[in-house]
């Protein structure tokens, strides 16, 4: 497959991951058996995403580890653990689209693990999204203006997006304090969305801030390697 058309399926298939995470959190909206579908559907891009990103895995055992590299790994290796656990749980509750797997796990089990693992794999899917971010616009040329707008928006919608974390009881879900998400019955379909895009921005800003930080250390880190006299003119 020529690179050019291998990195727009790429794309792609970010874009649909991120969308239909969006959907498989905003399960008010879209009632058991889409939840169920959209779970299979996002287990299989998973899947593709990793057959195109192949090239990462034959790279880990490659090369120096800086601070950058680490936190990546460590994030996506969570990632993908918490995404696996996600499915897998779901599977055992399933009603619809795998019923033939439902009760593999304790039922108990597999909703508390799957409410946790769920929002475990959103979160740190922000954090994923934020830490590449400084990549895919390094080749964009803002004024600083519109760079100091868009940092503006993004930290305000981020700013939302922790309250909400807070408010939403989000914290009770991911640290097993809760068996059972309690959703409002009567909120928007388009306000369930917004609420959910605004969480995700806010690590996502979240995921940005720390590639900033490592990459500002390290600038500062290989200028004070210098020596002097190679800095004056």
């Amino acid at each position: 497959m020529q690179t050019g058309r291998k990195n727009a399926i790429r794309k792609i298939v970010d874009v649909l991951m991120t969308v239909l995470l969006l959907c498989l959190m905003a399960y008010q909206v879209t009632g058991e058996t889409l939840h169920e579908w959209g779970g299979i559907a996002m287990t299989g891009l998973l899947v593709v995403h990793h057959v195109l990103n192949f090239k990462w895995y034959r790279s880990l055992f490659k090369g120096r580890y800086n601070a950058y590299r680490i936190v990546t790994l460590a994030v996506n290796t969570l990632l993908l653990a918490s995404i696996a656990l996600t499915a897998l749980c779901g599977m055992a509750m399933s009603s619809h689209a795998a019923p033939f797997l439902y009760g593999m796990f304790p039922i108990s089990f597999a909703r508390r693990f799957h409410l946790a693992m769920s929002f475990w794999s959103f979160l740190l899917m922000g954090l994923h999204l934020g830490l590449h971010v400084p990549a895919m616009t390094a080749g964009f040329r803002w004024s600083g203006k519109t760079k100091i707008a868009v940092a503006t928006v993004f930290a305000a919608v981020s700013g939302v997006g922790l309250w909400l974390f807070v408010k939403n009881g989000i914290p009770d879900y991911i640290f097993f304090r809760t068996p059972f998400a309690f959703f409002d019955p009567d909120k928007a379909a388009a306000l369930v969305f917004l609420e959910n895009l605004a969480i995700l921005v806010s690590f996502a800003f979240i995921g940005v801030g720390t590639a900033s930080c490592i990459k500002a250390a390290r600038r500062k880190k290989t200028r004070t390697a210098v020596p002097p006299s190679q800095t004056q003119t």
